[in-house]
């Protein structure tokens, strides 16, 4: 079983729409992982149905008894997060603030205080239109931990396809470098790059490909809009070259995008004729590489 993750370093590349994309081409091949948690969105194309849906915790928020508290204001003076403060006869944690250390839990006098486990979302596995396995989640807002609840996503997806002897799991990870990606990286076969033709496309490429490079694993970059800034695709050429990434194609710049997610569908079934030749021919070589 391999596993392929698509990233970007930045959101509005065209990362999910080309992720539905090569669901459509693979759907027999893959179980599909939705591991951008913090902004879920295949969804909204692959229409989940028939969903098993298990709620997710994890991480913990301190809570104060008060009838226990006795005032002391010692768990106050020690936060410092400034998650508690004063309330009635006694003290309170304000849930936002807390990041669940512990610190007062064990420092309380009059065991007034219990670190509660937290319910910060759902994961789902759903059936979908296309025939394939999709393996999702929502993150509850302001729920941290996203990251932990992306290696629960990628753990189900990688159950889900042994267990259907699918060979690929295609993943949709989250833009950006931060601990959501880190997660969907982790354990990851080959990474696909999502860029775009813009300056901030091209910095946030190469900050997102530094990280890739920390887990050694092989990477391709299909840059999008390629045709609205011929001379930063150019400079994006190069910097593929430069760092020896496989360059899989350039996409221009096509209505097809937003009217494709307006209405719910993938590039293909917007404009088949268009788009069906270029994703099978990418398929394959991510097959290839591979």
């Amino acid at each position: 079983m391999k596993e392929i993750v698509i990233i970007s370093g930045k959101g509005g590349t065209g990362k999910s729409s080309i992720c539905a994309a090569l669901a459509y081409v693979a759907k027999d091949e893959v179980v599909v992982a939705d591991c951008d948690v913090d902004a879920a969105d295949l969804h909204l194309i692959l229409e989940p149905k028939n969903s098993e849906v298990q709620d997710f915790y994890s991480g913990v928020l301190a809570e104060i008894d008060p009838k226990k508290c006795s005032a002391c204001g010692l768990c106050q003076q020690i936060c410092r997060f400034d998650a508690i403060e004063p309330f009635e006869k006694a003290y309170r944690v304000i849930d936002l603030e807390c990041e669940g250390c512990g610190y007062c839990y064990y420092i309380c006098p009059e065991d007034a205080i219990t670190l509660v486990e937290q319910n910060v979302g759902k994961f789902l596995v759903s059936d979908t239109r296309y025939g394939c396995t999709l393996v999702h989640a929502h993150l509850r807002i302001g729920a941290d931990n996203s990251g932990k609840l992306v290696a629960k996503v990628k753990s189900e997806a990688k159950a889900r396809a042994k267990a259907q002897n699918k060979p690929y799991i295609l993943a949709d990870g989250s833009p950006g470098i931060g601990c959501p990606v880190i997660a969907s990286l982790a354990g990851a076969d080959y990474v696909i790059l999502v860029t775009e033709s813009s300056k901030s496309g091209l910095s946030d490429l190469k900050r997102v490909q530094e990280l890739v490079t920390k887990f050694q694993i092989p990477s391709a970059c299909i840059v999008n809009k390629a045709d609205i800034n011929p001379g930063v695709t150019s400079d994006i050429h190069k910097y593929l070259t430069k760092n020896k990434i496989h360059h899989m194609g350039d996409i221009p710049y096509a209505d097809d995008f937003h009217k494709a997610i307006a209405m719910g569908r993938c590039l293909i079934e917007e404009n088949k004729e268009r788009w069906l030749p270029i994703f099978t021919d990418y398929w394959q070589d991510i097959k290839e590489k591979i």
